[in-house]
């Protein structure tokens, strides 16, 4: 029920996804809404809910006021053991409320943590946190770095992953003293700590693992998100305006193509929420079919590698 393209492209997702990973999926929302669509996605079974929590709703308070909402059942769902993990593309702070009050944090886990997986030079990177907390401390940044790396080693791969803490300048001592006292802390605790990264070298490859402050992070994700569209935009607008402008588009199409899905947040699906003793993913706002059925692949991933179970093992003390 949660998203720009809420329900019609949620539900085509959905099926997909139950398709292609050969998954069981339930789809949780208003039946007099969802049912009538549901002839057209057999693989989905439905699950009712009476309320739904809106985009411009308080979300702590909607989660409390709504305890049937499509989020409150969602993750009801799953800390009941009837399900592994849920995701929503609607009220971003909702998802965090829904599955702190009712999933719960892990155990000895100050603050939970949002990432999203960026395109960097020769690959990709994990960024966090990008707006589940807007006023950090240095103990929760701490955490979040050492969340980041087990997400890295698990989902992405990386043996020992390099952490970069985001700052206005890479020398040591850069910084509000948000950015110094972790990067002091990061420094004495963490192995693969590299130092202070500048926004300018964000992308270019120098860490697995990029911690920020959740404003700080949110506001970063949102405007590269805004600069690679308004770029391909541009370009979509200004290359057929001559004819030799034509000519070279078409000569350079596949290349931009291709450079284009490297970079598409939709390609990347959700992020799923680090800390909460459950599996919970936060998918985009305006997520369409491709981009809600990646979302599902992220959450069965950190459900096949236990995501949950090791952040448990190694931060939760």
């Amino acid at each position: 029920m949660g998203g720009d393209h809420a329900p019609a492209q949620v539900l085509q997702g959905a099926s997909d996804a139950a398709a292609e990973y050969g998954i069981e999926i339930s789809v949780v929302g208003s039946p007099a809404v969802v049912q009538p669509m549901l002839d057209s996605h057999p693989r989905l079974r439905l699950v009712p809910s009476t309320q739904v929590i809106a985009m411009d709703d308080h979300p702590a308070q909607a989660v409390r006021s709504k305890p049937d909402s499509s989020m409150a059942v969602c993750a009801r769902l799953c800390k009941e053991g009837k399900a592994d993990g849920w995701i929503s593309a609607g009220n971003s702070g909702a998802i965090m409320a829904a599955a702190l009050f009712i999933q719960g944090r892990i155990r000895g886990v100050e603050r939970p943590a949002l990432g999203s997986i960026i395109p960097v030079k020769n690959g990709f990177a994990y960024f966090l946190d990008v707006g589940a907390n807007v006023d950090s401390r240095p103990e929760f940044m701490v955490q979040y770095a050492a969340m980041g790396v087990i997400y890295a080693r698990e989902m992405m791969g990386r043996t020992d992953p390099r952490v970069g803490l985001l700052s206005n300048g890479e020398e040591e001592g850069k910084g509000d003293e948000l950015v110094k006292e972790t990067a002091r802390r990061l420094k004495d605790s963490m192995p693969g700590f590299v130092g202070n990264i500048e926004p300018k070298d964000l992308y270019a490859g120098k860490a697995d693992v990029v911690v920020a402050d959740g404003f700080v992070g949110n506001i970063a994700i949102k405007m590269a998100e805004a600069t690679a569209e308004f770029l391909f935009r541009s370009m979509r607008e200004e290359i057929p305006r001559t004819l030799s402008g034509k000519v070279g588009g078409a000569l350079i199409r596949d290349g931009v193509q291709r450079l284009r899905s490297g970079i598409d947040w939709r390609e990347f699906g959700g992020a799923p929420l680090l800390g909460i003793d459950g599996v919970a993913v936060v998918a985009h706002g305006r997520s369409d079919a491709r981009a809600i059925k990646n979302a599902i692949r992220v959450t069965k991933e950190a459900v096949e590698n236990q995501l949950v179970r090791k952040i448990r093992a190694e931060v939760g003390k």
